[in-house]
């Protein structure tokens, strides 16, 4: 096999990108965006747009250069409930939607404990456990024609392939539903009577069957292309470094999300509150993790986006200290429920500095995730951040350790999705980055932990 195409589903963007096996990079790529529909239910994910979207996109592509096979990867926290005849039994809930946290008192009661799983407990649908418990709970008759349950890349295989599948990275983050140290479903699942519904468990490195007459007839594409089971975006991310480089090392992918993963890490107490928890990889293994918002942050903070930003305006930046000390969003990551402080009043910033103060305050916040989680060795950073060189700076002042660049592709998930296909050689692009920092970005680091921590211990 040559060329694969990767269905890219991000929570802000949907991709298709055609990867070149050989040199193991993007030839070519489509975008849309992930759009959330209010009608009906609740808020849901347009599947039918995106549906229309991914055929058409493999369609395109593949007169562009012939699609050898198609492989799957998808944001976390998200469950499709289907009905006996394989369409939705219940709109595909958003994530970001509050409906979950009105039984929260009540799912708390029945979850599994956090040893168990190594999931952290998150706000609104985040962990898919609430999100179903909510759904059952909210709408029993609906829910009552559910029979069977996916996950969320696997509902993308199985519209291309017609086999049901579910997979251990996006069953393995931040679910409730399984037990990464037993290796299956959680006591929760069990207690809930869920177990049948759940489609069976494969790897992402499976092929579950050949694209289907009805699938190819909509893409324009042979019948019989070897579609891949598919996996959890972050754990894409990680994967080429996973089967090119030895541990310990980290992986930081960014997005709406930026997600930590530390093969290898020091063994750490991990802390629920903190938004620390297990992830389970590509080859089954659990991988110690922490999460928090920061593309969401970048674009509430920086509607402009990257503006230029001179060294020497960093730098003053970082002599100042004007700091933004966590935490925006709310709800999730180190500081869940500390309200975001500027030291210096955003509107009397420039915007060159404002970029440099919001920089800093992501490379801090990653920071602090790489000391919960007990991150060892190079840390790689993977998707847009690895091209905020601000950003950068400041990350390997405040560990202390080589900061290496990933891919800077806003679909450099697909490479890893790639890696699954059969034959294919991981291969990493990553240049190591030199960034000269003076002693002032130390200093800027210590006071921003101080008066953070500080914050934290005043918590009531």
């Amino acid at each position: 096999m040559k060329t694969v195409a990767v269905i890219d589903i991000g929570k802000t963007n949907a991709k298709v990108a055609l990867v070149d096996l050989d040199r193991f990079e993007e030839i070519a790529v489509r975008k849309t965006a992930n759009t959330v529909s209010t009608d009906g239910l609740y808020p849901h994910f347009d599947v039918e747009h995106l549906w229309s979207f991914i055929t058409r996109s493999l369609g395109e592509l593949n007169r562009e250069r012939a699609i050898d096979s198609i492989s799957v990867t998808t944001h976390g926290a998200t469950a499709v409930l289907l009905d006996t005849k394989g369409d939705l039994a219940l709109p595909l809930l958003d994530y970001e939607h509050t409906g979950p946290d009105d039984l929260a008192a009540d799912y708390d009661r029945v979850r599994p404990p956090f040893a168990e799983t190594g999931a952290a407990r998150l706000p609104m649908g985040l962990n898919i456990g609430a999100q179903i418990y909510w759904q059952q709970q909210t709408f029993p008759d609906a829910f009552a024609r559910v029979a069977s349950i996916v996950t969320y890349a696997q509902y993308w295989s199985y519209r291309l392939s017609g086999v049901l599948s579910c997979e251990l990275t996006s069953l393995g983050c931040h679910t409730d539903l399984w037990n990464p140290y037993a290796a299956d479903f959680s006591t929760m699942v069990d207690a809930k009577g869920w177990r049948d519904l759940f489609a069976p468990v494969r790897r992402a490195g499976d092929v579950l069957g050949g694209l289907t007459e009805q699938a190819a007839s909509a893409c324009g594409l042979p019948a019989g292309l070897p579609i891949y089971c598919g996996i959890h975006d972050s754990n894409a991310s990680l994967l080429p470094h996973l089967l090119t480089r030895p541990a310990p090392f980290s992986v930081i992918s960014t997005g709406t999300w930026v997600v930590l993963l530390a093969p290898g890490a020091q063994k750490v107490e991990l802390d629920e509150a903190r938004d620390t928890l297990i992830n389970v990889n590509a080859l089954g293994d659990p991988v110690p993790s922490a999460r928090f918002m920061g593309g969401r942050a970048f674009s509430l903070l920086m509607p402009e986006g990257n503006v230029p930003l001179s060294m020497e305006t960093e730098r003053a930046v970082a002599e100042a200290q004007w700091m933004l000390l966590p935490s925006t969003p709310e709800g999730s990551g180190p500081y869940p429920r500390q309200k975001a402080v500027w030291t210096r009043d955003a509107a009397d910033l420039e915007v060159a500095e404002r970029l440099a103060v919001v920089s800093f305050h992501l490379a801090l916040m990653t920071a602090t995730c790489l000391d919960l989680i007990g991150a060892a060795g190079d840390i790689v950073v993977e998707g847009p951040f690895a091209a905020n060189a601000a950003y950068l700076r400041m990350l390997g002042a405040a560990t202390g350790r080589p900061v290496v660049i990933g891919s800077q592709s806003a679909t450099g998930t697909s490479l890893g999705a790639a890696c699954l296909v059969e034959g294919a050689r991981a291969q990493v692009h990553t240049v190591s980055f030199a960034g000269d920092v003076s002693e002032s970005y130390a200093a800027y680091a210590a006071a921003w932990k101080v008066l953070a921590d500080k914050s934290l211990s005043e918590e009531v």
